[in-house]
C-alpha cells in the first residue's frame, strides 16, 4: 500500500507558507513507525531503508517546513504526522536522524503518550560546539546557495559513510537539490535554542542510541555516551566505520538493527532464557 497526502498542520503550522512542500508519505503494512528527517529536511532521503521496513511497519515519512522557526512548531507538526499515521491514537516507533534526532527526543518529551520506541541516529541532546552553529549561520546567510551542490559534492566523502556508493552519493544530492537556504537557516536557529539535558531522565520511551564512529559531523559516540547514561530504558550501539549519512551505505540495514535490538530486549525480560 502507498500513498502520498498533505500533511495536516499542527496548530503552531497554520499559518504556514502555502507553497511549502508539506507531503506525507505512507507505505507499508504493520505497527506505525515515523522517520523523522535531519537538516536536509526531507523524508525523501529514507529511500533505502523502506523496503526491507515496509514489509514489517506502516512507515510514515515527511517534508520539515521550512518556515518554522521553533522547536515546539515542528513538534506539533510531527504530532500531526502521527495522528494521520495511527488514527487511532496509538503510539508510534519514532526513528530521528541528525537534526531529527534533536526534533524526536523534543517530540518524546512533550508528547510521551504518543512514542511507543525512539530510536535517534547521529543526534544530540545539545549541539556543540555552539560557536561553530553561529559561525555556520553567518555563512550561510552570505555564501551564494546555488554553489551548495558543489559544497555537498566536495563534501561527501567525510558527509557520508566509505561504504556508501557513488550512484547513491549522486542520487543525495539530486534529492537534496530542493533544499532551501530558508530551511538550513531556521533549523539552524532552532538548535541556538535546543537544550534538553537536563531533560533526559525524564525519558520513558525504550530508547535506542545509534552513533557512528566515523562521524565527522557531530561527536556521534560522545553525544550517545552521555545520552546512554541518563536516558533510564536506553541501549547505545556503535556503528562501526560509518559516517555521519550512513543510512545511504549498503551495509545498513536498520530493519535487521531494530530487530536485533527487540530481541535483545525480549531476552532481558525473559531473564536471558533464550
Amino acid at each position: 500500500m502507498s500513498r502520498r497526502e498533505p500533511c495536516a498542520p499542527g496548530p503552531a503550522a497554520r499559518t504556514a507558507d502555502a507553497t511549502h512542500d508539506s507531503r506525507l508519505s505512507i507505505v507499508g503494512e504493520g505497527p506505525p513507525f515515523v522517520y523523522v528527517p535531519g537538516m536536509d529536511g526531507t523524508g525523501l532521503l529514507f529511500y533505502r531503508q523502506i523496503p526491507s521496513l515496509a514489509g514489517a511497519y506502516r512507515i510514515a515519512t515527511y517534508t520539515l517546513r521550512d518556515v518554522a522557526t521553533h522547536m515546539a512548531e515542528l513538534v506539533d507538526d510531527l504530532e500531526a504526522v502521527v495522528t494521520e499515521l495511527s488514527p487511532g491514537g496509538g503510539p508510534v516507533t519514532v526513528f530521528g536522524e541528525s537534526f531529527g534526532g534533536a526534533l524526536s527526543l523534543s517530540f518524546a518529551l512533550a508528547r510521551p503518550e504518543l512514542v511507543e520506541r525512539l530510536i535517534v541516529l547521529n543526534t544530540f541532546p545539545y549541539f556543540t560546539p555552539q560557536l561553530r552553529l553561529r559561525l555556520a549561520i553567518g555563512w550561510i546567510r552570505t555564501f551564494p546557495w546555488r554553489t551548495m551542490a558543489l559544497v555537498r559534492r566536495l563534501t561527501a566523502s567525510r558527509m557520508h559513510s566509505r561504504y556508501t556508493h557513488r550512484d547513491e552519493l549522486r542520487k543525495f544530492l539530486e534529492l537534496t537539490a530542493g533544499t532551501t537556504r530558508l530551511g538550513y537557516l531556521n533549523r539552524l536557529r532552532i538548535l541556538k535554542e535546543y537544550d534538553v539535558r537536563d531533560r533526559l531522565g525524564k525519558l520513558r520511551a525504550p530508547t535506542l542510541l545509534l552513533a557512528a564512529d566515523r562521524d565527522h559531523l557531530v561527536p556521534s559516540v560522545e553525544q550517545a555516551q552521555y545520552m546512554a547514561a541518563r536516558i533510564p530504558d536506553s541501549t547505545l550501539q556503535v556503528l562501526e566505520g560509518h559516517g555521519h549519512g550512513c543510512l545511504l551505505a549498503p551495509n545498513l540495514d536498520l530493519l535487521s538493527i531494530l530487530n536485533g535490538w527487540l530481541e535483545q530486549r525480549t531476552q532481558a525480560d525473559r531473564g536471558g532464557r533464550p
